[in-house]
């Protein structure tokens, strides 16, 4: 940068001191607000953008919160994105985290004015939602509620479990090592393919913990196999703790072949475990259904204190039992017709702005570790694949995957409300360049 365009650069302070500025302090903090600011400023030193848009710049380079934490609009066609944080909460869990964002009664009988049990009412809520278990408890992942239950209920004796369901869980992680870190011993028994009710029955002893069911929920094993049910573990004389893994508590249509909680405590399960941010639709945790003996001694066991949630988990979940279907429901449910009505309306509204865009039918499925091989119909809008960039880096960001050439923006997992949102940010990340050929009907 010349000198005389280095000296025109106003001073920090001098740029803070814009209304605008002054005000995103009070929101996002001085701290934030100035690397913003500074950021801006060096660009400027090295010639990127001119001295005189850098109070400009700053302002619109400013986050919308005090966190890292950018919102996404979920294109992917993927129903429970890992990486996009799983479930997004209903209106009514947001409504309920902020509720409890203050001073709140966790653990409080404002009656009485004595401490009360903690997330009380989010345990009964679960027991009305499945009535038989006869307790429950939360923890904060689905992964926590397998190292409790291994940990309180098998800490120096046999979990019995299938080679077959010895699975990977995601990032690396193990269920072996998992279960072994807890000082468990795994009895494995069977084959990868095929496990026989005889093959637990001669590893059962006075040394088993318990039988541990594992739902392969992100994997299928087919042809020459064979596997042991619930209910025909349940008569071996030990407790059967059951993973289903995808949160579901009742049996979903739209999912045949997904286990749920109350079918497997039906079939005799002494204990189920699940977690909170997948098909349930609730934030991140695990929970643990089933025998009140068994609840009790995994409660009261000092691992519970470490793997324990707080008031803002336990209120976004009981909103979410409690309250409206949460997205993920409605995701799961919407009628492929109203998404290609989706589709080509927001097409349409993209090409009379000159974009190359298009309806297309496409399908989407549910992720997160849940009902692998499942896809469900649904409809996209199409671009052109050099869209797909500008999109993750827009604001809001707009993840779609890219498909024979194309940026695909599947509507399955995207709410309806959001349709003026994605529209608006495909425009913006996605300009026509002046002179390009209108692409109308091309």
């Amino acid at each position: 940068m010349p000198d005389d365009a280095r000296r025109s650069l106003s001073p920090t302070d001098a740029v803070l001191s814009d209304p605008r500025l002054a005000a995103a302090t009070d929101r996002l903090g001085r701290k934030l607000v100035k690397a913003v600011v500074v950021g801006v400023q060096k660009r400027a030193r090295a010639g990127e953008i001119p001295p005189s848009e850098v109070t400009e710049r700053a302002v619109a380079a400013l986050p919308a919160t005090a966190s890292g934490l950018r919102p996404v609009i979920n294109a992917t066609g993927v129903l429970l994105h890992t990486n996009l944080g799983r479930a997004p909460l209903s209106a009514a869990a947001c409504e309920a985290l902020l509720a409890a964002s203050g001073t709140t009664d966790v653990e409080l009988n404002l009656v009485t004015g004595v401490r009360s049990r903690r997330g009380g009412s989010v345990i009964e809520a679960l027991l009305q939602q499945v009535p038989d278990a006869e307790a429950a408890q939360v923890v904060n992942n689905g992964a926590a509620a397998l190292v409790l239950a291994a940990t309180a209920l098998a800490k120096g004796r046999d979990i019995v479990v299938s080679r077959g369901e010895m699975v990977e869980i995601g990032d690396g992680f193990r269920l072996p090592d998992l279960l072994v870190c807890t000082g468990a011993r795994l009895r494995e028994v069977g084959t990868t393919n095929r496990t026989a009710l005889a093959d637990y029955a001669s590893a059962v002893g006075p040394e088993t913990g318990f039988i541990l069911k594992v739902h392969p929920s992100n994997f299928r094993i087919t042809g020459f196999t064979r596997d042991v049910g619930v209910a025909d573990l349940s008569g071996l004389g030990v407790p059967v703790v059951a993973d289903i893994g995808s949160g579901l508590l009742a049996p979903e249509p739209a999912l045949p072949d997904e286990p749920d909680a109350t079918s497997w405590l039906r079939a005799g399960a002494s204990l189920v475990t699940a977690s909170g941010d997948k098909l349930l639709g609730g934030p991140q945790c695990g929970l643990l259904l089933g025998r009140a003996d068994l609840v009790r001694r995994l409660a009261r066991h000092p691992l519970a204190r470490a793997l324990r949630v707080d008031k803002l988990t336990f209120a976004a979940l009981e909103a979410t039992l409690r309250g409206p279907a949460p997205p993920v429901h409605t995701a799961l449910h919407t009628d492929r017709g109203r998404l290609r009505e989706r589709a080509e309306r927001l097409a349409a509204e993209l090409r009379r702005h000159g974009l190359d865009s298009r309806a297309v039918d496409s399908e989407a499925v549910i992720g997160g570790g849940g009902a692998p091989g499942v896809t469900l119909p649904s409809a996209a809008v199409s671009l052109p694949a050099h869209c797909a960039d500008p999109l993750r880096r827009a604001a809001p960001a707009v993840m779609g995957r890219v498909e024979s050439g194309r940026c695909l923006l599947d509507l399955r997992a995207v709410p309806e409300a959001a349709d003026p949102a994605l529209a608006a940010a495909v425009r913006r990340a996605c300009p026509v360049p002046p002179g390009r050929p209108d692409q109308r009907g091309r």
